[in-house]
């Protein structure tokens, strides 16, 4: 029927909640028709302060409304914030595990710098010990420009022993020893015009440097009308 679904969409529909103005007049009008004898019929000035304090109270109920949604606009941009924040101390958290992982890499490069520099000092060190031992073994040595290939046969000491005295004009005594003597580099190809030197290492300190001052100020030797120069190696 037309009549019952009405009803029942009224039942089923929830109340409508009543504002303060609206309370109070139902209120009065059940207080009116319960004691029809009691009640005595509103003055003009008594319906104007009802209405002016049932809008006062509308206007408050207004602000509550405003705020409370206000607080909840709030509630919502805390969250939020709250949410950036675990966000951002994540960030730095990881940010300093970074620096942290960063700072013990510096620490490994600055130990391994400091190992590597000393390392430097030691090679250095090391560079001029062995500067220093090659000058002491190759002091002895001397070096004759100038001496035809072939012409020292088998035995280079031998030959050096007998033709030193001659260049130089010097008597040995004792005789002249080597320690080893030899031509310097591999035999050029062919009738090369340009022989190679021979080096020697005399035995005793004092010949070599007696041969080295009279080569230096006699200059180059006469050898079967060849020049001899004699150098220190």
């Amino acid at each position: 029927m037309p009549g019952n679904k009405l009803n029942q969409k009224s039942a089923s529909k929830p109340p409508r909640q009543l504002l303060f103005s609206e309370a109070l007049q139902h209120k009065r009008l059940v207080s009116t028709t319960t004691n029809p004898q009691t009640s005595t019929p509103p003055t003009e000035s008594t319906t104007m302060a009802e209405k002016s304090h049932s809008t006062t109270m509308d206007r408050i109920l207004q602000e509550i409304t405003t705020v409370s949604r206000r607080r909840e606009g709030m509630d919502a941009s805390i969250t939020s914030l709250t949410l950036e924040t675990k966000s951002m101390r994540a960030q730095i958290a990881g940010f300093q595990s970074r620096v942290t992982g960063l700072e013990q890499r510096m620490g490994l490069v600055e130990a391994q710098t400091t190992r590597s520099r000393d390392q430097y000092q030691d090679l250095l060190y090391l560079r001029s010990k062995l500067t220093d031992m090659e000058d002491r073994s190759r002091r002895d040595n001397i070096r004759l420009h100038g001496i035809l290939e072939n012409e020292e046969g088998v035995d280079v000491q031998s030959f050096l022993r007998s033709i030193l005295p001659k260049l130089n004009s010097l008597d040995f005594d004792p005789p002249i020893e080597f320690q080893w003597a030899h031509r310097v580099g591999p035999k050029r190809p062919g009738n090369s015009s340009r022989p190679r030197p021979i080096i020697a290492c005399l035995l005793r300190h004092n010949q070599t440097r007696q041969i080295l001052q009279v080569a230096h100020k006699h200059g180059p030797f006469q050898l079967d009308q060849h020049d001899i120069r004699i150098t220190a190696d």
